[in-house]
């Protein structure tokens, strides 16, 4: 089933959207020294950080191939230098109205995005922003911070009847719908990407040989712990639980789909290295009913409806506030 409703990251993300283009703030002179790009109630945004975010955006842009004119680049940089006052003005009525990030949801956002990728790639990100891991969990923190400021103060002015929730799961039944999935066990004995042709055969016949055992009766999930070179699965005996066949590699997911359960597949070849896939369960295609995800759905109208009401909330905060931005765009 796709996951349509928002989580904890995907509503900061929709959040950083919206107070990025939801208004825009009228330029003052420019600042003598240069350091701050903007200040909001005297606190200054830096002109780094300005400047980062705006690089960052302008290269992930170009990745795409798109080409910006200048009147598209000042836009984009208004909008820029929008989100981080809007970010700041948030940050500010949360500090005013004492609320914190829960230190515990702190640590377990940290611990899922470490967990999602690794430490290399995070590290990579994390230089990649200019970040070292304490300012990315501060940064978490505020942005955790902001998410209960905007739960607390226009939470409770959005209902979603049951309605509303009925109507969306029948107008979406795409959205609920499970594909088939396969639960598969696996054995691999890596091969390296610049592995020679010694190194690859070596690979290919200690596969071989782990084949034969099982084929003679050996228990594959015993086997497994004993020889896969898979660390996230081998503990397990191989399982790699459920997966659809979107989530594997083609030749991987080919060849665990055409099994049934119980059967062993040949010697597959992936990037990855060999590999022996023993399929255990099949999951058919499915519907999931829509008492089982309600719940979920409701959660999902309700930050579709906070979203559309945090422009406005923003434009209040903005009205008391002294901005002055020391940039042109």
């Amino acid at each position: 089933m796709k996951k349509f409703w928002l989580t904890t990251f995907s509503m900061l993300a929709s959040i950083a959207l919206l107070i990025g283009c939801s208004y825009s703030v009228s330029l003052a002179a420019p600042a003598a020294n240069g350091q701050a790009a903007a200040t909001v109630n005297g606190k200054p945004i830096a002109m780094s950080a300005y400047t980062a975010r705006v690089n960052r955006i302008m290269s992930q842009l170009s990745l795409t191939g798109q080409k910006i004119d200048p009147k598209q680049t000042s836009t984009l940089k208004t909008r820029i230098l929008d989100s981080l006052i809007a970010r700041e003005l948030l940050k500010q009525e949360a500090e005013k109205k004492g609320i914190k990030a829960d230190p515990a949801q702190v640590k377990a956002s940290m611990d899922a995005i470490q967990k999602s990728t690794t430490p290399q790639n995070f590290a990579a990100s994390l230089k990649q922003m200019g970040m070292t891991e304490t300012d990315f969990q501060n940064y978490m923190a505020t942005e955790l911070s902001i998410k209960k400021l905007i739960d607390q103060e226009l939470g409770s002015k959005v209902a979603v009847t049951p309605q509303e929730v009925k109507a969306f799961y029948d107008s979406n039944p795409n959205l609920f719908k499970t594909p088939e999935m396969v639960r598969a066990s696996h054995i691999l004995i890596k091969v390296d990407k610049n592995a020679t042709a010694k190194q690859k055969a070596e690979a290919l016949a200690k596969i071989k040989k782990i084949q034969k055992r099982i084929l003679k009766g050996a228990d594959f999930a015993t086997v497994a712990k004993q020889v896969s070179e898979d660390p996230g699965s081998r503990a397990n005996g191989g399982d790699l639980n459920y997966f659809a066949k979107d989530q594997m590699v083609p030749s991987f997911a080919n060849a665990a789909f055409a099994l049934k359960p119980g059967q062993m597949s040949g010697i597959v070849k992936t990037r990855f290295g060999y590999h022996l896939i023993k399929v255990t369960a099949v999951k058919p295609p499915a519907t999931v009913p829509f008492d089982k995800i309600k719940g979920q759905i409701e959660e999902h109208l309700k930050a579709q409806k906070m979203q559309k009401a945090l422009p406005a909330y923003i434009d209040g905060l903005k009205s008391k506030a002294k901005i002055q931005i020391f940039v042109k765009s």
